[in-house]
C-alpha cells in the first residue's frame, strides 16, 4: 500500500470518528449515517443521567501532577462545567474546547470565579504535563489568565476514568488501528454539590446557553436577579436542546411588571394630590 493511500485511510478514519461524535451527541436519527457508521464505533454515544451524583472520591493528577480528587474542584457554591476529551485528540477535542473558549469569551463571567471548568483525559496513558501544556494553550486563547485558577485539566488511570464516564453516561471506544478515542461532542453543567444538571450537545456553546446552563446548575447561588430573572423566562427543551422562551412565564413577569409600574404610578400620584390638599389647607388655615 502506498505511503498515499496510507495518509487517506487515517483521514477517511478520522473523519468517520468525527462524525461519529457529531451524531452520537446531535441526537438526530439518521439511517444514512448509521449505515456509514463502523460497527466497532455503534456503542459511541451519551445516556443522559440527569440528576446523577458524581463520583466525588475519584482520584486524578492535576496539571502539576498533584493528586487530586474530583470533589476538590466542588464547593457546594459555585456550578461545574466537566468536560471528558483528550489532549491528543487529532481533532473534535479541539473542536469542542475552541468552541467552549469562543462561548466562555462571550461572558462575563469567569472560571473560577462564578464556576469552575474541568476537563478530564479519557486517556490513562496522557501525563500532567501534556495536561499543563494545552492547559496553557486553552487559557492563552481565552485571553484571561486570571481563568487560570477556575480550568483544571486532570489526568488518571483507566478505572476512574470508566467509572466517571459511566456515570454521566458517556460512551467511547478506543480504535488499537488508528490509536484514537472516538466519544460523542458533548460537556456535563453540574451543580455545585456534584450532580449532573444539563448536558450541552455539539461543538459551539453560546454564551446564552452556557449562562442559562450555569444559572440552572446553580440553583440561585449566582448571578444577578436580573439573571434569575431571564432564568424564570427560559426552559430547557429536551427536543432542540436548547433553552427557549416560555411564554407563560414571559406574560408573567410582564404581567407582574406592568402590576408594579401601574401601582408605583398610583403611588406617585396619590402622594401628589396628598401634598396638594395639605398645601391648600395650610392656605386656609392661615386666612
Amino acid at each position: 500500500m502506498s505511503i498515499h493511500m496510507m495518509k487517506m485511510g487515517r483521514v477517511h478514519a478520522i473523519g468517520a470518528m468525527v462524525m461519529v461524535g457529531l451524531w452520537a451527541g446531535s441526537g438526530v436519527a439518521s439511517a444514512q449515517l448509521v449505515e456509514q457508521v463502523p460497527e466497532a464505533l455503534e456503542e459511541v454515544g451519551i445516556t443522559e443521567h440527569l440528576d446523577a451524583k458524581l463520583p466525588m472520591d475519584l482520584e486524578f493528577r492535576d496539571e502539576d501532577g498533584i493528586t487530586v480528587t474530583l470533589g476538590s474542584f466542588f464547593d457546594g457554591e459555585r456550578p461545574v462545567i466537566l468536560t471528558l476529551n483528550y489532549y491528543r485528540c487529532p481533532m473534535l477535542c479541539g473542536l469542542m474546547l475552541n468552541g467552549l473558549v469562543d462561548g466562555l469569551d462571550q461572558m462575563e463571567w469567569t472560571p473560577g470565579q462564578e464556576f469552575e471548568i474541568v476537563t478530564v483525559s479519557i486517556n490513562p496513558l496522557e501525563t500532567p504535563a501534556l495536561a499543563k501544556e494545552k492547559k496553557q494553550n486553552y487559557i492563552k486563547r481565552y485571553g484571561r489568565p486570571s481563568a487560570m485558577s477556575g480550568w483544571h485539566f486532570l489526568t488518571g488511570r483507566e478505572p476512574e476514568i470508566d467509572r466517571l464516564a459511566e456515570t454521566v453516561g458517556f460512551r467511547f471506544v478506543y480504535d488499537p488501528v488508528e490509536k484514537q478515542y472516538a466519544h460523542a461532542a458533548a460537556i456535563f453543567v453540574c451543580t455545585p454539590d456534584g450532580r449532573v444538571a444539563r448536558y450541552l450537545y455539539g461543538i459551539e456553546y453560546p454564551p446564552k446557553r452556557l449562562k442559562l446552563g450555569l444559572l440552572e446548575a446553580s440553583e440561585g447561588k449566582i448571578g444577578s436577579t436580573l439573571d434569575q430573572l431571564i432564568l424564570y423566562c427560559y426552559h430547557y427543551d429536551p427536543s432542540s436542546r436548547r433553552y427557549s422562551p416560555v411564554a407563560m412565564n414571559i406574560m408573567r413577569v410582564g404581567g407582574g411588571a406592568t402590576a408594579s409600574i401601574l401601582a408605583v404610578t398610583l403611588g406617585m400620584l396619590w402622594f401628589r394630590e396628598w401634598r396638594r390638599k395639605k398645601s391648600l389647607a395650610k392656605r386656609d388655615s392661615a386666612r
